[in-house]
């Protein structure tokens, strides 16, 4: 028997239809949820489907979809979670109007946007509603009070914006309420006191403003408070004193001035004191000696004034004590000495004098210890590190005197020790094969004597070693110091050491070497090429003699050198001519001969660097003396021959010189601003201007001034190079200091600056000449997926470039125009800066290009400069936000510091796929530190990008 065609569709409709009509509506509504959303993992849901066999009655397929809870009998559907399945996409919420039911929600850690769904206020039974860590936008909705069961409402990290919602306070079983995160503004509703049931509530991290409402204080049954990280006006409400089971109490940074109210000692339950970045004013209470269960007080970067109080000493749970940047004074009480659980005391940049308690350390396990830049005078307390646990002790800018305490000598835990600008005395103590874990150590500007210790090469961990400035110190640099494999930094100017250079081992790491102003003799080793990363070494006023070491000119990174003052003797070496990375050869006062490389970047290092030196010549010394003489032919006696072979050449000499006049006349005369000019760099063959101008018109024969399109084109070369061509115009007055501005970024060479090849110009126009990179800018593909290591790529890669600028570039050289648009990339999507100091071209005043204004008789950077600089740091700052949330936060520098660290880290973790427990979690969050760092609103409190660098650069991402 046959079946026809539309019979047999006829037959499966119809049995489609009745397998829809035999699905249960919970199951249909999830399914309908299910055909809204983005789905970017296949795997995700894949089970939610509804299977070919029938059902039994009254049950619901849903019931074994993963994420589904349903009740004992599968008869009502009771949890639904969906948390961390990296979905996306707008709900609707008409579905979930059938989920009467419904006890627990959980959307948490997806990509939800726009509107949240107001379908969800109809899950009247909800205990429990968790959207954090998702893109719901606009302002919350009205309705939340008809979730008149809910428990818990978490909403953390969105971006929410508009006012808090008030209605909430009429949830009367509502426990934990999390709205931290988002962009609500205005104030905290005064009806947030009228909860009857919450012990959590959690709104850091918004914009919110006006004062903290004083009815907060009703809550007594409040265990957690957090409302920094806003920007509120007036001061803290003293009502807060009432909320008697408060365990935590967070509002840092959050604006508010006066004084600390002595009610908030009436809080015995208090564990966690966070008042830290706010304006606050007069004395620390004494009275919080109460709340004896307090174990971390941080009241730091405030205007504190006044002692620690001796009442303190009562506070025998308290293991942090943060008082930092204030202006507190006094002494420390002996008592703070005696508190058990105490492992971190941070009390730098104050006003406090005196000794430190003689028994600190010894009743408690210290791990980080901070008294910097205050009056302290005497010693180490003799039992800082008994406890076995000391990690970071920081002492330096004090009048600390004596002798190291011998407790250090072998303190095991010790990372890190910053003990600079006091009048310690005595020989060194340390025993570096004691120190495993050392890493940074700072001795500078002291009075030490003895000389280095010589176990330093026992130090396998130290990074960073500077004695420099003890000039009674004397001794050997130790023979083994090059061989440490994680060596950066070392540093021992000023010393009076003696002796030889050691041979430099593998010293893989090595960066920096700073031994001027000392007594060292002897030449420089050879062994000297095995420092591959070596960025700058300083060797001036010693005694050393032989050669320059050529072996220097081959260091790809080395871009200062300073061997002033010695006896140095022989030629420069040719290879330094090639050597594209150095900036500052200082051979002044040596016995060198014969000439300077002619390169450009040795006449920009200027005569300074090279006087001193009686048989040296070429520029920018005086002319070396011509050694040819005019040709015997030309004489008397000379032979005819020759003598009309010179008449020739003189000849064709003098019709070539009238042929170029004419031209160039011609030239003067049709083009515009005058004769044109090439100045070419390394790198880029040695075109003439006809080339150049040729290479951008669209005729053969160059009449008028070539036309671009915009201020930027690409350009073919008459070899075939590809260049890209920057239009820029100048008044004629200032052409000559252009060239020369221009001059200093050409010879401005990283490997992640965009190489300037040369320039073409005339009296009132210049074209720049680029190398072309074809894989666009980093605006152009800030929306690209990347993993973590090919970001951390771009982040260092930019950070290199702008730390050269403005650290190895003498005068510093501001990019002045730092944005996503302005970093390039390569083949290799290596980084690379456009645009550099071209904002400074043809400016008489801040010109960081002018010697005059680049530095102050101080050594340090005018003002103007200076804020180039920090403005540079500041969009730096903003391009890493850009880089690790693809876009979402451009220009976000002003509008995020009011976010907690921990709620952006979130958030950014969220979007890069990182778990709370991956290892590249904290890679992120240095990073993020790193930015929030750069964009601080003062400009003084901004890192240099030589500390970025080293926050960076101690990160080390793998690449797949």
């Amino acid at each position: 028997m046959e079946i026809s065609t539309p019979s047999l569709f006829f037959f499966l409709a119809s049995m489609f239809i009745a397998s829809v009509l035999a699905t249960d509506p919970f199951s249909q509504s999830l399914l309908s949820l299910k055909s809204e959303l983005i789905i970017n993992d296949p795997k995700t849901l894949s089970d939610w489907f509804v299977p070919s066999e029938p059902n039994p009655p009254d049950k619901i397929y849903a019931c074994s979809w993963s994420g589904v809870t349903c009740d004992k009998n599968f008869t009502k559907v009771i949890a639904l979670d969906l948390s961390m399945n990296n979905l996306g996409g707008v709900l609707s919420g008409d579905q979930f109007k059938i989920f009467t039911s419904l006890v627990d929600l959980n959307l948490s850690y997806n990509s939800f946007s726009e509107k949240f769904p107001t379908g969800v206020f109809n899950l009247t039974n909800l205990r429990s509603l968790d959207v954090s860590r998702n893109n719901f936008s606009g302002q919350f909705p009205n309705g939340v009070s008809n979730l008149s069961h809910l428990v818990v409402l978490d909403a953390f990290s969105n971006s929410f914006s508009g006012p808090l919602p008030a209605e909430i306070s009429q949830l009367q079983f509502l426990k934990v309420l999390n709205l931290a995160g988002s962009y609500f503004s205005g104030p905290i509703p005064s009806e947030y006191g009228s909860f009857k049931s919450l012990e959590f509530i959690h709104l850091a991290g918004n914009f919110l403003t006006g004062q903290v409402p004083p009815e907060l204080g009703q809550i007594t049954t409040l265990t957690h408070m957090e409302i920094g990280y806003n920007s509120y006006e007036g001061t803290i409400p003293w009502q807060f004193g009432n909320m008697s089971e408060l365990q935590y109490l967070d509002v840092a940074g959050a604006n508010l001035s006066g004084s600390i109210p002595n009610q908030l000692s009436n809080l015995t339950k208090l564990e966690s004191l966070f008042l830290f970045r706010n304006q606050l004013t007069g004395l620390v209470p004494g009275e919080f000696s109460r709340i004896t269960v307090l174990t971390s007080l941080d009241l730091s970067d405030n205007q504190l004034s006044g002692p620690i109080p001796e009442t303190f000493a009562e506070l025998k749970n308290l293991r942090l004590l943060s008082l930092m940047y204030n202006n507190m004074n006094g002494t420390v009480p002996e008592g703070i000495a005696n508190l058990p659980s105490l492992d971190t005391l941070l009390i730098w940049n104050n006003f406090f004098h005196g000794s430190l308690p003689e028994t600190l350390g010894k009743y408690s396990k210290l791990k980080w210890v901070d008294v910097s830049t205050n009056n302290f005078v005497g010693t180490i307390p003799p039992d800082i590190c008994s406890g076995g646990e000391l990690f970071k002790l920081i002492l330096f800018s004090n009048g600390f005197t004596g002798g190291l305490s011998p407790s250090l000598a072998n303190c095991s835990s010790l990372f890190r020790l910053r003990i600079e600008n006091n009048s310690f005395t005595g020989e060194i103590p340390l025993k570096f094969s004691d120190l495993p874990q050392i890493a940074y150590v700072d001795l500078s500007r002291n009075r030490f004597t003895g000389g280095i210790p010589n176990d330093i090469s026992q130090a396998s961990k130290l990074e960073y070693f500077n004695v420099s400035y003890n000039p009674e110190l004397g001794g050997l640099v130790p023979a083994e110091t090059w061989s440490l494999s994680l060596l950066q930094n070392f540093s021992a100017s000023s010393c009076n050491i003696t002796g030889d250079l050691p041979p430099f081992g593998l010293c893989k790491s090595l960066s920096v070497i700073e031994l001027s102003t000392n007594s060292l003799s002897g030449t420089v080793p050879r062994s000297i090429s095995n420092c591959q990363v070596l960025e700058r070494i300083d060797l001036a006023n010693n005694n050393f003699t032989g050669h320059l070491p050529e072996e220097l000119a081959s260091l790809p990174s080395l871009a200062v050198v300073d061997f002033a003052h010695n006896s140095f003797n022989g030629q420069i070496p040719t290879k330094f001519a090639n050597s594209s990375s150095l900036l500052l050869l200082n051979v002044s006062f040596n016995d060198i001969s014969g000439p300077i490389p002619s390169e450009m970047r040795f006449r920009l290092m200027g005569e300074s660097a090279f006087v001193g030196n009686r048989e040296l010549c070429g520029a920018p010394l005086q002319p070396c003396p011509r050694t040819s003489k005019i040709p015997s032919g030309l004489q008397l006696g000379i032979n005819k021959t020759q003598k009309f072979a010179w008449v020739l050449i003189i000849c064709a000499v003098v019709v070539l010189c009238i042929t170029v006049s004419i031209v160039g006349i011609f030239y003067f005369r049709r083009g515009s601003g005058g004769q044109w000019r090439m100045v070419s760099f390394i790198g880029l063959p040695q075109f003439t201007a006809t080339d150049v101008l040729r290479s951008l018109s669209s005729t053969e024969v160059i009449e008028t001034v070539p036309t671009l399109s915009g201020s930027v084109c690409k350009a073919v070369m008459p070899t075939g190079i590809t260049v890209s061509v920057k239009k820029i115009e100048v008044d004629a007055k200032k052409m000559n200091g252009v060239s020369e501005s221009v001059s200093r970024l050409g010879n401005a060479r990283h490997k992640n600056l965009l190489r300037l090849l040369g320039f073409c110009h005339n009296q009132n126009l210049a074209y720049l000449l680029y190398d072309y990179l074809p894989n666009g800018n980093l605006a152009e593909k800030i929306k690209v997926k990347r993993d973590w290591a090919a970001k951390y790529k771009i982040v260092i890669g930019i950070a290199r470039g702008l730390g050269f600028l403005h650290h190895d570039r003498y005068p510093a050289i501001p990019h002045g125009d730092l944005r996503a648009s302005n970093v390039v990339f390569d083949e290799n999507m290596e980084p690379h800066l456009a645009e550099f100091g071209l904002k400074f071209l043809g400016k008489s005043k801040n010109n960081p290009f002018s010697a005059a204004n680049s530095r102050i008789e101080t050594g340090e950077y005018n003002n103007a400069v200076k804020e180039e600089l920090y403005m540079d740091v500041y969009n730096f700052g903003e391009i890493i936000l850009e880089v690790l949330t693809n876009g979402r936060l451009a220009n976000a520098g002003g509008s995020i510091h009011g976010k907690p660290t921990e709620t952006l880290l979130s958030e950014i973790c969220h979007e890069n796929e990182v778990g709370s427990s991956d290892s590249v979690r904290d890679e992120i969050k240095v990073v993020l530190e790193v930015a929030l760092l750069c964009i601080k609103s003062r400009p003084c409190d901004r890192l240099s990008m030589e500390e970025v660098l080293k926050l960076l650069s101690a990160l080390k991402p793998q690449t797949k």
